[in-house]
């Protein structure tokens, strides 16, 4: 399948903000399952891009902007080739060993209630992989997506166990959490998912930014799991990047001198609302 994604990002500031740093994580990579034809960021500041990889292996773009300015906005466009490998993932960068992915943060904190859900999957069944889709089952019957963006609440893995509802990254955190306490690791995926099927109307053509996670299962690798369909990763899914949890794959983390942290999140206009993945099979 050949997606095409334009993705744009836009964050407010408090009039005369400067001294900006800024981290753009919008830049996906080549792997057996997805091929990069083309792909450019463009930004509304005239600033050098500087191009890194993180910790994880995730391309990375870093700028400064020397204010003052009220806002920033980033556009990621391109071009991606996918293939349906069943979930399974070949070819990913790993920099770490998959017991890293054991480790849980503050917001994958396993709970007594995250606990006692993992262990209630656990009862049926015995081998790795097996309990990795009964949990992906479990989790997706218990806990119902919402609509709304990738880092709506709630975000953390017990909240959005109490509240049997969550976006797209607090079900993968629950999945994350309770893969954890049962000694299988597993990751927060960024990406973007293109529509099954083509629709009519305004929004005809046009998928979403969306979360998930992937799981290791020996034998068989890292395997992608998205609880909130229910389903293993197809070809409409294209991989963006990887960490612990939603905090790691942020697509745009800046700090300033001048910057209220209670101004810098995304505007109104949420990734998962303003992501176009516009899909079409390959001829």
């Amino acid at each position: 399948m050949r997606i095409r994604i334009r993705h744009e990002i836009t964050q407010r500031f408090e009039p005369g903000s400067r001294n900006m740093a800024v981290t753009v994580r919008l830049t996906p990579r080549s792997h057996e399952g997805q091929f990069i034809l083309r792909w450019a960021l463009d930004l509304n500041s005239d600033c050098r891009l500087a191009a890194q990889e993180d910790a994880f292996g995730n391309l990375c773009h870093t700028f400064s902007v020397d204010g003052p300015t009220d806002h920033l906005s980033v556009v990621a466009e391109g071009e991606v080739e996918t293939q349906d490998t069943t979930g399974i993932m070949h070819g990913t960068v790993e920099r770490f060993p998959p017991s890293l992915f054991l480790r849980q943060t503050d917001l994958t904190e396993a709970t007594p209630a995250v606990v006692a859900f993992a262990e209630s999957v656990k009862l049926t069944e015995d081998d790795p992989l097996g309990q990795l889709h009964a949990l992906m089952v479990a989790l997706h019957d218990k806990v119902e997506e919402q609509d709304g963006p990738a880092l709506g609440g709630p975000l953390t893995a017990d909240a959005a166990l109490q509240a049997g509802k969550a976006c797209s990254g607090g079900i993968a955190h629950l999945f994350t959490a309770a893969a954890r306490h049962l000694g299988l690791p597993a990751r927060h995926i960024s990406g973007y998912l293109a529509p099954d099927a083509p629709e009519d109307g305004e929004n005809a053509g046009v998928g979403t930014a969306r979360h998930w996670a992937e799981a290791y299962a020996p034998k068989f690798g890292w395997i992608s799991f998205d609880a909130g369909r229910n389903l293993c990763g197809t070809e409409h899914y294209v991989r963006l990047a990887v960490a612990l949890d939603a905090m790691g794959v942020a697509p745009l983390r800046s700090t300033g001198l001048d910057v209220e942290e209670a101004v810098s999140a995304l505007d109104s206009r949420a990734p998962q609302k303003v992501a176009q993945a516009q899909s079409q099979v390959q001829s």
